[in-house]
């Protein structure tokens, strides 16, 4: 099953036809978070997936499969290209390398999440943004200490995610929590559709240029790998988005440039990059000046 959250909170599966079967009132959903509360209800919707569509994917405005998870939790420098392009590019890391068993992952803020139709908003236009195409599953039941082999069974699904990242020398989370930050999309796919995880071409384009080509299988890390690390510290729960980092590749955006993200077996999606007038030197010269 694909599912997707559409105008304004509503759950849908796609159809094999583009079309969008409206399971919400069917399933008998009631929050604006209508992914999770499947999740967290144990709840099934495969006996809806054959029915006729009430929608055109087109006539619909797609979101964020999940509106507003608990957490996202993301592992860093997870490919061995990327490593080695991070450690040659300073504004991408100015540490030395480390691994998610040097340093652990990271957490975004749950508000930089948005769907693709919401776009990418630079909240600067004198710092650097990096695109991030990234393999993403939600999480479809709550886990705390799991062993590798038994995560498979707890995961709902995989999507796209873009991880947009300010460079600098600031804490992660801060450089990759700012709105819209965190685009996920369009669907999320169950693993029955998906097959192996860590054998999936993806690529994103940036202006119809390729820059990110890569298959999962270079993960150094695996998805079980990640949740079974996290879960030692924190409980994950249903509706969580876990990520699993990012190919060599990255390189700036800008206002008005166009990201095509795909993902084999998960989808595809187009997101537009627009930015505000506002420089980061600004925001410093406004507080020295409210200090003196």
């Amino acid at each position: 099953m694909r599912f997707v959250r559409f105008n304004d909170d509503r759950l849908g599966l796609l159809t094999d036809d583009d079309g969008v079967v409206d399971v919400t009132d069917r399933l008998g959903l009631e929050t604006n978070d209508p992914l999770t509360e499947y999740a967290k209800e144990g709840l099934d919707a495969s006996e809806y997936a054959d029915e006729e569509p009430d929608y055109d994917l087109e006539e619909v405005r797609i979101e964020s499969p999940v509106r507003r998870p608990g957490k996202v939790i993301a592992a860093p420098l997870n490919y061995e290209n990327h490593v080695r392009e991070a450690i040659a590019d300073k504004d991408i890391v100015t540490e030395e390398w480390f691994t998610i068993e040097d340093k652990g992952y990271f957490l975004k803020a749950p508000s930089s999440v948005a769907g693709p139709a919401d776009g990418i908003e630079l909240p600067f236009n004198d710092r650097r943004v990096d695109h991030e195409i990234e393999l993403a599953f939600v999480m479809g039941e709550e886990v705390k200490d799991i062993q590798s082999d038994d995560v498979w069974d707890a995961i709902l699904g995989y999507t796209i995610l873009l991880d947009v990242s300010v460079r600098g020398d600031q804490d992660r989370s801060n450089r990759k929590s700012y709105d819209t930050f965190t685009i996920i999309g369009p669907c999320v796919v169950t693993p029955d559709e998906v097959g192996d995880p860590h054998d999936l071409e993806m690529e994103l384009q940036l202006n119809g240029e390729t820059r990110q080509q890569e298959n999962t299988g270079g993960m150094i890390y695996s998805c079980a790998d990640v949740v079974e690390y996290t879960s030692i510290g924190m409980t994950i729960e249903a509706g969580d988005v876990i990520t699993t980092g990012t190919p060599e590749g990255v390189s700036a955006i800008e206002g008005g440039d166009t990201i095509d993200a795909e993902i084999e077996n998960v989808g595809s999606m187009t997101v537009e990059v627009t930015e505000r007038d506002l420089a980061f030197e600004d925001i410093h010269v406004e507080k020295s000046q409210q200090d003196d």
